[in-house]
């Protein structure tokens, strides 16, 4: 079967690929609007908090592992993702912001988040950070498309994928295969997931007035409502498929 050919300028999803209006400036340039430097403050402080609370995250998964392997696997995460919450400290003060005042806002949110689906057990944990963790990093990646040229490739950097992806697949569909019982235990876990991730990011925007307004098009170049949805529609169909690589139905 023949493959549509792409727009130029557009990627898989349809969304162009070609930098305009503060995408083509750097920090220096873009941060002259008080309202986009807000906005970024917002998005770094949002990110800062949510890799330190990852960091927190894996490392008390670490104690559920069932083997030491596994144990010394998460550890490695952990450490990973602490590395990108001091990127973002670092970015933060270097800007002349505090970094602690920047992430307030969001502590409360994440905290209670983490509070309302705390895991009951080991698979359970990788599917929390599998499936949440990717709609948060994909929810960032889309907004990342409209920062500054130095933004942005700190917000990509700190999105990479510290191998906890591949390694949950790897166990989760273990762990299906020797008992098909756990799926529909872990779909049900993972629907829940989808649809609390999906609500905080709404928060984060609607909360946050200069966040919000680069996203519906209060700043430069930023979305607009309709966008928004496609948005939030696009993060839903990364969700499905990264169900279906699990062995779970969405």
């Amino acid at each position: 079967m023949d493959t549509p050919e792409k727009t130029p300028g557009t990627d898989d999803a349809g969304q162009s690929t070609t930098p305009t209006g503060t995408a083509t400036q750097d920090w220096a340039q873009a941060s002259a609007d008080p309202t986009y430097r807000a906005a970024v403050v917002d998005l770094l402080g949002a990110l800062a908090y949510g890799e330190l609370a990852a960091f927190e995250r894996l490392a008390e998964d670490a104690k559920l592992a069932p083997s030491l392997a596994d144990k010394a696997e998460l550890a490695s995460m952990a450490s990973a993702e602490f590395h990108h919450f001091e990127r973002l400290r670092e970015r933060l003060a270097r800007i002349d912001e505090d970094p602690t005042r920047a992430m307030e806002p969001f502590a409360g949110a994440l905290d209670e988040f983490h509070r309302q689906t705390a895991p009951a057990d080991w698979l359970e944990g990788l599917i929390k950070a599998y499936v949440g963790d990717s709609i948060a990093s994909d929810f960032y990646r889309e907004v990342a498309v409209r920062l500054d040229s130095d933004t942005r490739a700190l917000v990509l950097a700190v999105l990479d994928d510290t191998g906890h992806s591949n390694f949950a697949v790897e166990k989760v569909r273990a762990a299906i295969e020797d008992d098909p019982r756990v799926g529909g235990r872990l779909a049900l876990w993972a629907r829940r997931l989808m649809g609390e991730a999906l609500s905080q990011a709404q928060r984060v925007v609607a909360e946050r007035d200069a966040l919000s307004m680069m996203l519906v098009g209060g700043i430069a170049d930023g979305f607009d409502l309709a966008e928004v949805g496609k948005m939030f529609s696009r993060i839903t169909e990364g969700h499905t498929k990264r169900m279906a690589a699990l062995g779970l139905a969405a």
